[in-house]
């Protein structure tokens, strides 16, 4: 990935109680008395995913660089790059991140329902991944 043409920062390293592998988050706005939503800049590092996840109000992902993937619960995974757009319904199970040989970077776009922007579940295991990969 060439880093000089990147948009954001790369920001500051994401709990792995919620991603596999190094994932970070560049803040761009918080949500607040306009705006019920939130948006951010992540950077996956290869290999580096979300767990599983729900949005109670939806999310938007657009993917500025790299390759990635993005699979709903009882779907096979997509394989997302640069320019893609993913409108992701509320309280659709899912997740997103890096291939196992590429970075990617997304915005992401979430909507909050009662001050709750995500609902965290268990990791995407070895299995799940190894597959989007194939």
């Amino acid at each position: 990935m060439d880093l000089e043409n990147i948009i954001f920062p790369k920001g500051e390293k994401l709990s792995n109680d919620w991603f596999t592998g190094n994932a970070f988050l560049t803040p761009l706005l918080g949500s607040d008395a306009n705006n019920e939503y939130s948006i951010g800049s992540v950077y996956f590092e290869k290999g580096a995913r979300t767990n599983w996840h729900t949005h109670p109000k939806g999310q938007v992902l657009i993917v500025t660089s790299g390759k990635g993937f993005y699979q709903e619960k009882g779907k096979p995974a997509r394989v997302i790059t640069k320019g893609d757009v993913v409108n992701i319904p509320e309280d659709l199970e899912h997740w997103h991140g890096a291939s196992a040989e590429t970075e990617m970077i997304h915005i992401a776009i979430t909507n909050c329902k009662n001050n709750v922007f995500v609902d965290w579940l268990k990791p995407v295991n070895t299995e799940e991944y190894a597959e989007a990969n194939s």
